[in-house]
């Protein structure tokens, strides 16, 4: 009780305002991380380096500070707001979290005393390669050919444009919702709002000349890659729409000049499912394999294969041991929105 009464007080709930979110957007142009985009969504805090040359995105989940992905910015500025992060974190006896990072900065987290734990792989398309011909790319073909039979086409609206969709995008929007009896995500994913979805471009499908699918763009000025976040379609979206929008978005963004798209992470893969290998890569391998009625975590592996990318590691970074167990949920619940809908599919 003496310990908790002489602990700082939990900082209230907060996100990141109109200047600091202006702030960010100049640093997002530079970065060649499209997940750099997230900080936008307005769910998030933002904390700068000295320089104003680097930014890491977060939130506090009870006693867990999480951090999205590695800092934007410098490299020096990078380094200097992980050490910032841990000690406001541990001002407020809290513990520091990083959630999605890549393998090059693992060293400079493993010195703040936190330990890497493997949460999936990465899917990147080199784009200068992909096409739709030869054997291989046969059932991208054939997707992208029947879905043009059923009437689909596929534009890119550039972020002023966005505005005038809103009825139509909120409408397939909610549909797909209520098709798949679930609500928003949050942190890591972007939710659906008006103030979110205008910030970007948008790649659109139609059927028919109707708006039937569609999915916001994440881009960076240095164009090292492209991804998606928001992916919403409605029941009268004709087979296969979603690859046909990937297709297309893939063979635009080659067209633009961007290097690569990044289809995102498939949660739990490539975890290593030896005897050997460490408890959480073997618990992690069998969750991925038999948990397909929680989640469909093979299948949405199987999915990005097809499209043949590279795969690259990602971690989640934290203080290891029985401390763990905690952090995992306070991620979950972060991103499900709730510790209610953490249980809804």
């Amino acid at each position: 009780i003496l310990l908790n009464m002489l602990r700082p007080a939990r900082p209230q709930p907060a996100v990141a305002g109109p200047e600091e979110l202006a702030r960010a957007r100049a640093l997002i142009e530079r970065s060649d991380s499209t997940l750099a985009n997230a900080a936008l969504a307005g769910d998030k805090r933002l904390l700068f380096s000295e320089a104003g040359d680097a930014f890491v995105m977060y939130q506090i989940a009870r006693s867990s500070w999480i951090a999205l992905g590695d800092p934007v910015g410098s490299k020096e500025g990078a380094e200097e707001l992980v050490w910032r992060l841990r000690e406001i974190s541990d001002h407020h006896g809290g513990q520091t979290v990083f959630y999605q990072v890549g393998a090059e900065r693992l060293a400079l987290y493993v010195d703040l005393g936190l330990a890497a734990l493997k949460i999936g792989e990465e899917a990147r398309v080199p784009l200068a390669e992909f096409s739709l011909e030869g054997a291989t790319r046969a059932e991208l073909r054939q997707a992208h050919r029947r879905a043009q039979r059923d009437g689909a086409s596929f534009e890119v609206v550039p972020a002023e444009g966005v505005e005038a969709l809103m009825p139509a995008l909120e409408r397939i929007s909610n549909a797909w919702l209520s098709a798949k009896s679930t609500g928003e995500k949050r942190f890591s994913i972007g939710a659906f709002s008006r103030a979110y979805l205008r910030q970007f471009p948008l790649a659109l499908v139609r059927s028919g000349g109707a708006p039937t699918a569609f999915a916001n763009l994440w881009t960076t000025g240095t164009k090292a890659e492209l991804s998606v976040d928001l992916m919403r379609f409605d029941a009268d979206a004709p087979r296969g729409c979603m690859d046909f929008l990937f297709i297309e978005l893939m063979l635009w963004g080659r067209e633009a000049g961007y290097r690569s798209f990044n289809l995102g992470m498939a949660p739990l893969s490539g975890l290593d499912a030896h005897p050997l290998a460490p408890a959480w890569h073997r618990v992690g391998n069998l969750i991925f394999r038999y948990g397909e009625h929680f989640y469909n975590f093979e299948g949405l592996r199987r999915y990005k294969a097809k499209f043949d990318p590279t795969w690259e590691p990602r971690y989640l970074v934290a203080r290891g041991g029985i401390a763990l167990p905690r952090v995992l949920v306070d991620v979950s619940v972060l991103i499900a929105g709730g510790v209610k809908e953490l249980f809804t599919r």
